[in-house]
């Protein structure tokens, strides 16, 4: 196939680099605010926060633009050699790190320290890419879906030794970009309500009503719904699912009615049995019409029933104690603003007496007196938000929110599936350490400690988000080289 080579500079997307620099140097600005303590340290200090991210942001720009003057073509031909030098910078990392406030994640070289963690997600994005854009690849194959699953539960299992649960999260990420190519919705709505079933099995399991488990009954309810939900979806009409729910909501009424007013029983038994009845129904209609699609409603139900019954196994013996507390709070379940919720309650503090146009700049209270710990790193939207208020706030997420869409439109016109595929990758991560990160500095997503891009401070998170971003800039400027 022909080549036309284009000029990388005029076809570079410049959009994308203002909004990529003017995100750096707010996050910078913030960097200093957040570690200003009123003793007059210059901005330009070696000795503070805010100089020595100076230096990571003067060299991320010279990595960033010396990305945009390599060969696209390289990027897919060394894909798996990069991919697998960072998973043996992780094997290295579990190995020979020094445990760090609880996690193994930092490799110390000298005066240098960086989390292979961070640029595992760079390198795991070319994986993908490279492997779903090779010759006769088809994601519906399970031989290839599957091929896919490896290349990104490796770096995720590999980052969860190293006890850092938050950036191994982020991997999941990847789903989007599955779905977007292909991928059936099924597996994303049994993500969703894996979920969903948690967090409602984990909140209410412990609080009892007529005998019964709140939690899991509502969960079980939950799950015939569901259940009709799918099979109105794959047989085009309610022929079936009427009668599912119609048979459900009557038998539920009068186990309830029986139990208020006769006799009280475990509620969450009868769930159980009607959810058992459909099974068998579906069951029976496979049989009969040797449609597939009842053996998946079935498999969801049955992983349904399952994941419910494993929730409080794997909260009490599968998480760690801290990971446990800061879910609990995160849920209303436990109110500790002197211990696991304290950076939580600071970080809103902070962001609420900023009101609607802040303290202004360097005049923040709660994050000069230092009541928010890591301030400059996982929690620095507080900072924007004390000082610059729900204007500031707005306007950075608002600037993401562009970001996100600008990306989403350059991955969308690429006719190279290796392209389109890493373009959705760099969506994907991005989006989910802004949603993760803003979310858990406000108390809505439990505190797991990933930093929100080109904003925290740190040379790791900086340069993995630029090399990340600089390359699908690259990719893109290239995307008329082909005829």
């Amino acid at each position: 196939m022909p080549y036309r080579k284009s000029n990388t500079w005029r076809s570079l997307d410049w959009w994308t680099v203002a909004i990529y620099l003017i995100l750096v140097i707010v996050g910078w600005l913030n960097i200093h605010a957040s570690s200003y303590n009123f003793d007059q340290v210059s901005i330009f200090s070696l000795s503070g926060r805010a100089g020595l991210q100076m230096i990571w942001i003067a060299t991320s720009l010279v990595i960033g633009f010396s990305l945009l003057m390599i060969d696209s073509d390289w990027y897919d031909i060394f894909a798996y050699w990069i991919y697998a030098f960072v998973i043996f910078l992780l094997i290295v990392t579990i190995v020979f790190s020094h445990d760090i406030r609880g996690s193994r994640s930092w490799l110390v070289m000298g005066p240098i320290r960086f989390q292979a963690a961070e640029f595992a997600k760079f390198a795991t994005a070319l994986a993908i890419a490279h492997a779903a854009n090779s010759y006769g690849f088809q994601l519906t194959r399970m031989k290839d879906f599957m091929k896919i699953l490896i290349l990104f539960f490796v770096p995720m299992g590999l980052i969860m030794l190293q006890k850092e649960t938050g950036s191994a999260l982020v991997f999941l990420a990847f789903f989007i970009v599955l779905y977007r190519e292909g991928m059936s919705g099924f597996i994303l709505f049994m993500g969703f309500c894996s979920v969903l079933f948690f967090i409602i099995g984990v909140r209410y399991g412990d609080i009892l009503w007529i005998e019964t488990s709140l939690g899991k009954w509502i969960v079980l309810l939950l799950i015939i719904p569901c259940v009709s939900l799918m099979l109105y979806d794959y047989e085009k009409g309610w022929r079936t699912t009427k009668y599912i729910l119609a048979g459900s909501s009557v038998l539920m009424g009068l186990a309830v009615i029986i139990s208020l007013f006769f006799y009280a029983f475990d509620l969450s038994l009868v769930a159980l049995a009607i959810i058992a009845i459909i099974i068998l129904v579906l069951l029976f209609l496979f049989l009969k019409h040797r449609k597939s699609y009842y053996l998946f409603i079935v498999g969801f139900a049955v992983y349904s029933v399952a994941f419910l019954y494993s929730v409080d196994y794997v909260f009490d013996n599968v998480l760690e104690p801290h990971q446990r507390t800061r879910i609990e709070v995160t849920l209303g379940m436990v109110d500790d603003p002197g211990g696991a919720g304290y950076n939580v309650n600071q970080s809103k503090i902070a962001i609420g007496s900023g009101g609607f146009l802040g303290k202004g700049y360097l005049n923040g209270t709660q994050t000069k007196l230092k009541y928010v710990p890591e301030q400059d790193t996982d929690f620095i939207f507080c900072t924007m938000g004390e000082e610059q208020g729900f204007v500031g706030a707005a306007s950075v997420i608002f600037l993401f929110l562009i970001l996100i869409i600008r990306l989403l439109f350059l991955a969308e016109r690429q006719r190279s599936v290796f392209i389109r595929i890493y373009g959705y990758s760099v969506v994907a991560i991005i989006f989910s350490h802004v949603a993760i990160n803003i979310g858990m500095v406000i108390g809505i997503t439990p505190v797991i400690g990933i930093p929100l891009p080109f904003f925290s401070y740190g040379g790791s998170s900086l340069w993995a988000f630029t090399i990340l971003l600089f390359i699908f800039l690259r990719l893109d400027a290239s995307r008329n080289e082909r005829l």
